[in-house]
């Protein structure tokens, strides 16, 4: 029964740890959001630090509306286990049901809801996060983990930040782009 009570408060401790990890990721994000050249810039450096930074953050990756299907997300920069949905219907899965819903969704254990698309027999948590662009869902952040569970409220409240850190990178560069015409 120790080694319980010592396995859980790890957990506890780790959570608390990630308070500051938010904090410092979220500010390295939007500094990079200033000034990277493109999305795929600042999307590949999301996948990369958060999972390094956030060691139950066991997938994380992008899924994007299809520009000629609003009706079909599109796999983008990732890191974690390769998956073979790289398209997905709005209406299929956790991450359609986040479009679908228009909102964050949160899944404890991803093995007992019938929505789940199995990318990772691993995989026992879900987080997905809209990525909002001049008042549009344009895409998401999914994020997997392989601990039961494994999203609190201060990760969906990080992640939504990191969503809108993204939104706003995606209309300042589209006005820059429209105007540069």
């Amino acid at each position: 029964m120790v080694p319980e009570v010592r396995i859980t408060a790890q957990k506890v401790e780790n959570k608390g740890m990630s308070e500051k990890v938010f904090a410092q990721i979220l500010s390295e994000v939007s500094g990079l959001a200033k000034t990277a050249s493109d999305l795929a810039v600042l999307q590949n450096f999301i996948v990369e630090i958060i999972p390094e930074r956030l060691p139950y953050y066991n997938w994380t990756g992008f899924y994007m509306l299809d520009p000629d299907d609003s009706q079909t997300l599109v796999l983008g920069p990732f890191r974690g286990a390769p998956t073979e949905h790289v398209r997905i219907p709005v209406n299929q899965g956790i991450c359609g049901a986040a479009v679908a819903q228009n909102s964050t969704v949160v899944v404890d254990d991803v093995h007992s809801d019938p929505r789940y698309l199995a990318c990772s027999l691993e995989a026992r948590s879900e987080i997905v996060v809209l990525i909002r662009a001049n008042d549009a869902v344009v895409g998401e952040i999914d994020i997997d983990s392989h601990d039961l569970a494994a999203f609190s409220p201060q990760d969906r409240e990080f992640l939504e930040k990191c969503a809108i850190i993204v939104g706003g990178f995606m209309e300042r560069t589209q006005t820059l782009s429209s105007g540069a015409k």
